[in-house]
């Protein structure tokens, strides 16, 4: 099933600003809150989903990616995921801002804890790409050196998995209140418990593996898949790849920067890709058929007799696929004479009986609008 455009799901312009999308979400959330709609499903989902909206939308760099290339430029190709994944807690975790205080009007509960949640960091990677592995997308195998959960203590950072106790001096909460005296009157400020970092429990025993980060270093290889038509320098986000987090708390991100490798013969513009051919003058005077490189292998072409340099022939459809699946490009040959630079006796002798000869004599077409005016021509 195709996702959802995200400007759609949250109601408002591609145009709209970071305040516009942050009051449309909240809107979203209040509709379809959990707590508003109890055992509902399909709210639920639309909860889910206009979170992974907003995931997106409110971070600068993961919008531009989108609005230039679309679910594909965030990783949404090959379900490798960005946020549909998302459970609740990870939500209520990562937008605290949206839901802190009493916006929702339920006055505490599992979900207004401001306890902290660990995040892993982000992973960056390069993958080079070749055009024709560009031209039907493909699947690479790349080995990360990431951090991982511990397996000696479930990733927990406690010896076996144990030796948890709720911290004494925020009781759990993760914050500490304190009242102000004022001439204003009393004010209340809130603060991260220095005690136990935000986390509302502290580790009594800890793993003698991870020394109680619940994480360690290791190799590991996965599978990633790549759709078509991406270019150099475009990143793709798969979300919860990255980083293990402390104490199993929420994933980072790996993010996949596309490397374009050169090409022996073709040179990609946008979706385009262009050749140049050589003729000689016999061939390009009499007329020939040639072969050119594709991404798929040869392909034959007719070259008529009078062809001229710098005419350029176009070959539909034979270039690379748009990313958002809107065609494809074309491949565009253009078309040199060769003049050779040393010449015999023989050679010399019969083009000086050629020189004066009519047809030899340059008569340019009144109606050839030049190089330039060919390839304005050709991409109208």
């Amino acid at each position: 099933m195709a996702k959802r455009d995200f400007y759609e799901i949250l109601g408002v312009d591609r145009k709209a600003s970071a305040d516009e999308i942050k009051k449309a979400y909240r809107q979203m959330a209040l509709k379809h809150h959990p707590d508003k709609n109890p055992d509902n499903k399909e709210a639920e989902e639309k909860f889910k989903e206009a979170a992974e909206a907003y995931e997106i939308l409110s971070n600068p760099d993961k919008r531009a990616r989108y609005d230039q290339f679309g679910h594909a430029g965030i990783g949404g190709a090959g379900n490798q995921g960005y946020g549909g994944g998302m459970s609740m807690e990870d939500i209520f975790s990562q937008f605290g801002d949206i839901f802190g205080g009493d916006f929702f009007g339920f006055g505490g509960g599992r979900r207004q804890s401001s306890r902290r949640v660990n995040k892993g960091s982000n992973l960056r990677v390069k993958v080079k790409m070749t055009l024709e592995e560009i031209a039907t997308g493909v699947e690479k195998k790349i080995k990360l050196n990431k951090y991982i959960g511990c397996t000696a203590c479930n990733g927990t950072g406690a010896k076996n998995g144990t030796g948890y106790q709720t911290c004494s001096s925020c009781r759990g909460s993760g914050h500490i209140s304190r009242v102000t005296n004022t001439i204003l009157g009393q004010m209340t400020s809130s603060s991260t418990c220095p005690t136990c970092g935000g986390e509302g429990q502290i580790i009594v025993d800890k793993c003698s593996v991870c020394f109680g980060n619940g994480i360690v270093k290791s190799e590991e290889v996965i599978t990633i898949s790549i759709p078509a038509g991406v270019s150099d320098g475009i990143q793709l986000s798969l979300g919860g790849r990255g980083n293990a987090a402390a104490r199993g708390g929420i994933p980072g991100d790996l993010i996949v920067q596309i490397e374009e490798a050169e090409h022996p013969f073709l040179v990609r513009d946008g979706n385009n890709l262009h050749f140049e051919q050589y003729l000689s003058f016999p061939e390009a005077a009499m007329g020939t058929s040639i072969e050119v490189p594709t991404l798929e292998g040869k392909a034959k072409i007719k070259i008529s007799a009078g062809t001229q340099p710098g005419k350029v022939l176009r070959l539909r459809g034979k270039g690379l696929p748009s990313l958002e699946s809107y065609g494809k490009g074309d491949l565009l040959v253009s078309i040199n004479v060769w003049i050779p630079q040393n010449l015999t006796k023989e050679e010399r002798a019969v083009l000086e009986k050629l020189e004066n000869a009519e047809n030899f004599k340059p008569r340019p077409d009144q109606n050839d609008k030049g190089f330039f005016g060919r390839m304005k021509e050709y991409f109208q």
